[in-house]
């Protein structure tokens, strides 16, 4: 029997966490299994992709401008016609999981997928939640980032799913910030606050925002937000009618933010919800203080429950405030804080959370 190939399932590549582990985890199964195809219709990022990997791509680059849901429908079709020519495959899916699956098992093909953020962003509609917790225990293997998005998919659609945690690329990570960028904070005595994220609902930097305000004429503060996406222009809207605009800074989403977040003091995130927020990683990575959203999920791992950073709760622009000034009147508690939380990053460790993900697929092969 021939060795059965691995076909990676990505359609919409934006530049996301989620992108930055697709990249590290392919380029490592195909380093360690025969033959690794991956089928994306976003072609302007093939050179990211190991050389060993073998791309199947739409031929026009058109489908680079399109949404996600276009390109979800183009690379479905390619995963047909694949099926249809190639017998020993199974499929690792990045995205547009449920679609994958229902493909795959009208050609009985094994999937495993990789889900990469919290139920609680999924629909709330009873009937959607039925029809979805039918599909997801179709799958061969369902892959998440964190224990409590583990616990969530298990009470929620009865689901067992593998955790593993994100690869952290400490030492790339480190070299990257080292790179000479301008500074992006003007007044060496103000606290410097940076955020990182899509600008959308998910991301909430509304709250950050309102949050900031609250700020206003009791401490020397500068902030600096680094993203793309549909909300940016609401978000410099809000900033300006609020009197913001010489305090914070939007700046477009950059392939290597590290030497920004060295710049800083402080990393906040404002989501809503997450799956494991890989930037929270990163920063602490760099020795930044944290203060996030208690979000489902991750934050709360990654910060030990509040004893690696400040907690508050989502879309509570005050308590987040108040954490800002916890910050500034407890420098040495938070430093404390911040070493618990640095000494613990070894569960992100990157080379045996890749050997997981690995052996989960040499099981299926």
């Amino acid at each position: 029997m021939k060795q059965k190939k691995l076909l990676i399932f990505m359609p919409s590549i934006e530049g996301g966490g989620v992108e930055k582990n697709l990249f590290i985890i392919s380029k490592f199964l195909a380093h360690n299994i025969n033959k690794v195809l991956l089928i994306t219709a976003s072609k302007k990022y093939k050179n990211k992709f190991d050389g060993k990997i073998d791309l199947i791509l739409p031929n026009l680059n058109i489908w680079d401008k399109l949404g996600r849901k276009i390109k979800y429908l183009i690379c479905l079709t390619l995963l047909l016609k694949k099926f249809i020519i190639e017998k020993n495959i199974i499929v690792l899916c990045f995205q547009a999981n449920f679609y994958c699956i229902i493909l795959c098992k009208i050609f009985n093909k094994k999937i495993i997928v990789r889900s990469n953020s919290s139920p609680s962003g999924w629909s709330k509609n009873s009937f959607k939640n039925f029809i979805f917790k039918k599909i997801l225990n179709k799958t061969d293997q369902i892959i998440v980032n964190s224990l409590e998005f583990k616990k969530e998919l298990k009470n929620r659609f009865g689901v067992d799913a593998s955790c593993i945690y994100n690869p952290l690329n400490s030492k790339e990570i480190i070299i990257k910030s080292k790179v000479i960028s301008p500074k992006i904070f003007k007044d060496k005595n103000s606290l410097k606050i940076i955020n990182i994220g899509r600008y959308t609902e998910q991301k909430d930097q509304v709250t950050l925002l309102k949050g900031l305000k609250n700020l206003d004429n009791k401490i020397n503060y500068e902030a600096v937000i680094i993203g793309k996406g549909p909300l940016k222009n609401k978000l410099i809207h809000y900033s300006k009618n609020n009197g913001l605009n010489n305090k914070i800074k939007f700046i477009n989403f950059l392939s290597n933010p590290y030497p920004l977040i060295k710049q800083a003091d402080i990393f906040i995130l404002s989501s809503a919800y997450e799956g494991l927020p890989n930037v929270l990683l990163e920063a602490l990575t760099l020795n930044k203080f944290i203060i996030s959203t208690n979000c489902p999920t991750g934050p709360k791992e990654i910060l030990l429950n509040g004893k690696g950073g400040l907690l508050f709760k989502v879309g509570d622009y005050n308590e987040l405030t108040n954490k800002i000034l916890y910050y500034l009147n407890n420098k040495k508690k938070c430093e404390a804080m911040l070493k618990n939380a640095h000494n613990q990053l070894h569960r992100f460790d990157y080379n045996s959370n890749l050997q997981k993900y690995l052996n989960l697929v040499n099981k299926l092969i």
